[in-house]
């Protein structure tokens, strides 16, 4: 089920995308500094892309507020979770101090020769 929410909102967001990418830009933005900026005029309300825009924002929000109570009752995908926490939880085991990780039939490298160090 989580699995099937989450494709629907991989979907949702694409189509939200091109939504959005079609539009008309309607002018405004950040050049008119919003003193004369119609946001919510009558005139934008029968567009169609924009009633599909809020669709689909509203889908997503609806989506994703799905997948998160299907997640914390104990959806299909706690599974990961209890791995993820599974290696948190493992105590790690401590690492030699005297650099023991050596064979045990291998022999210590010797120690490199003194050069002479009178001088002539």
């Amino acid at each position: 089920m989580v699995n099937l929410l989450i494709v629907l909102i991989l979907i949702v967001c694409i189509a939200l995308g091109f939504f959005v990418l079609i539009q008309n830009p309607k002018g405004g933005g950040l050049v008119s500094g919003g003193a004369s900026s119609n946001m919510f005029g009558v005139q934008r309300t029968g567009d169609v892309l924009e009633k599909g825009t809020w669709v689909l924002m509203t889908l997503l929000v609806v989506f994703t507020l799905g997948v998160t109570v299907l997640t914390k009752n104990g959806g299909s995908s706690s599974s990961i979770g209890s791995k993820i926490d599974s290696h948190i939880n493992k105590s790690a085991s401590p690492s030699p101090i005297g650099g023991n990780t050596l064979d045990k039939g291998a022999q210590p490298a010797a120690a490199p020769a003194t050069a002479d160090s009178s001088k002539k």
